[in-house]
Formats: C-alpha cells, structure tokens, sequence
C-alpha cells in the first residue's frame, strides 16, 4: 500500500504537466542558481552578473536569459521593460515559495 501512494506521487510529478514543466526546467544548468537570483532579487542580467562574480562563480548572459524566459513562462517570475533590449525579472509569490523550499532542501540535505 505504501508503495503505491509513493508511486502515485511519483508518476504525479511526472506526468502532471505544471509539475512535469518545473521538473524539467529544474533540471537545465543554472535554473536553480536563476531562482535563487531572483529570490534575493537580482533579477536583471547586471547584477546577477555582479553577483556571480563576487561569489568567483560563472554564468553566461545567454544562460540567464534562457532561464529567465522558461521560469516567467511557468510563472515563477514576472519581467519588466528596462528598455526594447532589456528586461528586469521580479520573482512572484510562487517564484517566492519554490526558492524558500529549494533553501529549505538545501539546509536538511548539507551545511
């Protein structure tokens, strides 16, 4: 019986397709970095970069714009015109959530 339930869970996250979509985007480089960005709200290329970089860590402006794009497309973040090449990525209630269980995880799993 306990298998089944945790089998039913399973095959939800895979096959449900909201879920389904997170699933895949998590797994893409850098999503995680990009939602934690945005979740200390370095949503604009700039200062992710900064960011980043302070941190002796790399991500290339193309990544961030891909990610970006995939996670305000699930509805993780919402963007704003900076200018007609540049936008600014604010992360939403549900952004908000993902990050505090992903930092969640994060603090059971290692520290």
């Amino acid at each position: 019986m306990v298998k089944n339930v945790k089998e039913e869970k399973i095959k939800h996250v895979l096959t449900e397709p909201k879920l389904s979509a997170i699933k895949t985007m998590l797994e893409k480089d850098h999503a995680i970095d990009c939602l934690l960005l945005l979740y200390v709200g370095r949503g604009k290329w700039k200062n992710a970069k900064d960011f980043m970089r302070e941190n002796k860590l790399t991500l290339s402006d193309g990544t961030f714009r891909a990610r970006m794009i995939e996670i305000e497309s699930l509805g993780l973040a919402k963007s704003e015109r900076i200018d007609p090449l540049k936008k600014y990525y604010i992360k939403t209630e549900f952004g908000e959530k993902l990050a505090k269980l992903l930092l969640g995880l994060f603090d059971e799993i290692g520290a």
